[in-house]
């Protein structure tokens, strides 16, 4: 038992891991997933309830107690410093000295077993900022098997990877299970569950529902658990009615936050009706394309045109005002003020403007009414639209965001990774409620790591790599294992627009 205050995030669950298993851990957000294996790794102590290993009770007071009793945790976001190197990383907090001295050469001959025994392949010398993400994450790995772990935490482990990343991650977790080793697996990707899973648990509401075995179980049945409804997994998709070229961007070029080329020589156009989708693995210049487009970040060079006027590193608001509609990444961070209403986030594009102002002051009975109508209409749960909307789950704040940018029917919806960390439940509503911006005309520009979201909703996706623009596909041909390998520079395709 965990609580918080207002809310019990876990109640009374009981999870049985066994030993040499793949156990996967599903549930919606705030179903007390996270709460469990912090738990679990010592981050929260629970309230009452008791955790036993090999039958024996034990307490884990810290991570370091959890790792101690062999406990590893990969989380979602690594916890690598960018500046070592690999070996440097993988004994950063333990005790590896002889006096003021690094062992290196014991260290050197450890890393190469591991390395070796379970195919993750990673050069010990080189600093971890030079490896890609799927190499980072050997690197994880590795650090949980140094630490001689026998059960290993796993927080949405294939969020960043390209397709062969995930097949590879996937083989190695095989050979780890072969040895003897235990791993819980949290993921919202179904696909994953069936595919790699022994078991898994569904959790809601912070209670346990089931625990089966993965072979008599399908992702309708295990959706039904975590939702406690149907779940529509092929949305139906009419065929693309290619309206006029509202977007067109001509050879952009922008840098990145350290001064850095971003995107380098990007060309591409988007029309009415349609969905383009950007796939690529994160860091390859996508987020710094949805920000010049929204006029968040300058262009060095290059032109974007919306219906063939010069938006040009305009501001935010002048690009808004032109019926661009903004979706980012950061959902509570930018795209929410936290600590306001509900009702007052869903009138942050337009206070400025009838029917929401009269004059200087604010029209409080219009901003109620468009509140109630946007949560009806979008399925926003709050306990009222006073709520401040930091109470509000990840979907529901998602759903918020999604009414806001959508209201006054944008002519161009610039969404970025609009589904993640939703489960899936929300996911699904998310992905409607854009069919239906692309049925009623809107031009949508859809930037996902998901590539099963990708290869879903798109009409055509186009590929980025290093700030590039590697290939542009129709959907219907387009194949996952060749966007694969144009996602991590393979090869560079002629963009076919």
């Amino acid at each position: 038992m965990k609580r918080f205050p207002g809310v019990v995030a876990s109640d009374g669950v009981n999870l049985g891991v066994r030993q040499g298993e793949i156990h996967c851990l599903l549930g919606e957000n705030g179903a007390g997933k996270t709460t469990l294996m912090r738990i679990l790794y010592g981050f929260y102590q629970p309230d009452s309830g008791e955790i036993l290993l090999s039958g024996k009770p034990v307490k884990i007071s810290s991570p370091s107690v959890a790792l101690a009793h062999r406990i590893g945790m990969i989380h979602q976001h690594f916890r690598l410093a960018s500046t070592l190197s690999v070996e440097e990383n993988v004994i950063l907090g333990v005790d590896e000295g002889m006096g003021p001295f690094l062992r290196l050469g014991k260290t050197r001959k450890r890393i190469a077993a591991i390395t070796e025994e379970y195919g993750l392949s990673v050069d010990p010398k080189a600093k971890v900022w030079q490896l890609s993400v799927g190499q980072q994450q050997r690197v994880e790995i590795i650090k949980a098997l140094y630490r001689e772990a026998d059960i290993l935490i796993m927080d949405e482990p294939t969020s960043v990877l390209t397709p062969q990343e995930v097949d590879q991650l996937f083989t190695t977790l095989r050979i780890l299970v072969d040895d003897g080793l235990t791993i819980i697996f949290i993921t919202h990707k179904l696909d994953e569950v069936m595919q790699v899973s022994d078991r898994v648990t569904v959790l809601r509401q912070g209670k346990l529902v089931a625990t089966l075995p993965t072979s008599q179980t399908d992702k309708p049945s295990l959706a039904r658990l975590m939702v406690g409804r149907e779940v529509v997994f092929r949305l139906e998709k009419n065929p693309p009615q290619q309206g006029e070229k509202l977007l067109e961007v001509d050879r952009l070029h922008t840098l990145s936050d350290r001064g850095l080329p971003a995107l380098r020589d990007v060309s591409f156009e988007v029309y009415g009706g349609e969905i383009l989708s950007v796939a690529g693995v994160s860091g390859n210049g996508q987020t710094e394309l949805a920000e010049v487009l929204t006029g968040l970040r300058k262009a060095t060079s290059g032109r974007i045109l919306l219906g063939g006027k010069d938006i040009t590193n305009r501001s935010a608001r002048e690009i808004t005002d032109d019926g661009v509609a903004h979706v980012p990444a950061e959902r509570i961070k930018m795209g929410t003020v936290s600590n306001m209403s509900v009702r007052e986030n869903l009138i942050l594009k337009d206070y400025r403007h009838p029917p929401f102002c009269r004059g200087i002051f604010l029209n409080y009975k219009k901003a109620e009414a468009n509140a109630q109508r946007a949560m009806a209409e979008y399925q926003i749960a709050a306990p009222s639209d006073s709520s401040a909307a930091k109470l509000l789950s990840g979907g529901n704040i998602q759903r918020m965001v999604l009414a806001r940018e959508l209201s006054g029917k944008p002519r161009l919806i610039v969404a970025v990774h609009p589904t993640y960390g939703l489960d899936v439940g929300a996911t699904e509503q998310v992905r409607q409620v854009l069919l239906r911006q692309r049925e009623r005309g809107a031009a949508i520009l859809l930037i996902s790591e998901d590539l099963e979201e990708v290869m879903e909703l798109s009409d055509r996706i186009l590929v980025m790599f290093s700030g590039r623009v590697m290939g542009i596909l129709d959907a219907e041909e387009a194949e996952t294992g060749e966007i694969g390998l144009m996602m991590a520079g393979g090869r560079r395709e002629g963009v076919r627009r």
